[in-house]
């Protein structure tokens, strides 16, 4: 099973536990399943520090440090969950973390679909 740290929207915690994204860890549903990774141990749960995202970075980089074999952006940067609008800082914070963790870790777009 491999090790999973999640970076959530900070403007959106408030309204989101991030229970869909642990559900979708254990149950290596969603993006997991769609890249083939399957059931995670999350190891980490962050925000990106707020607007623009900046911080995702090195928090991508410090859940790596801590045992994360994936990086996983939850739905709620990916898709919009649970306001219906995704970050527009999704590309940019993509970028700079798969630059600054490597190739060898799947830094994935998104968690779970948006629910109904």
């Amino acid at each position: 099973m491999k090790k999973l740290g999640i970076i959530r929207c900070q403007q959106t915690e408030d309204m989101c536990p991030g229970t869909r994204d642990f559900v979708t860890a254990a149950e290596g549903s969603g993006s997991l399943a769609e890249n083939e990774i399957g059931a995670c141990e999350v190891v980490g749960f962050v925000s990106c520090g707020g607007c623009p995202g900046k911080k995702a970075v090195t928090r991508a980089k410090m859940l790596v440090d801590r045992g994360a074999e994936v990086i996983m952006l939850a739905s709620c940067i990916g898709k919009g969950t649970p306001i219906g609008f995704p970050c527009p800082n999704k590309g940019l914070m993509l970028k700079a973390i798969r630059a600054k963790v490597g190739d060898e870790i799947p830094v994935l777009e998104y968690s779970h679909q948006p629910s109904k």
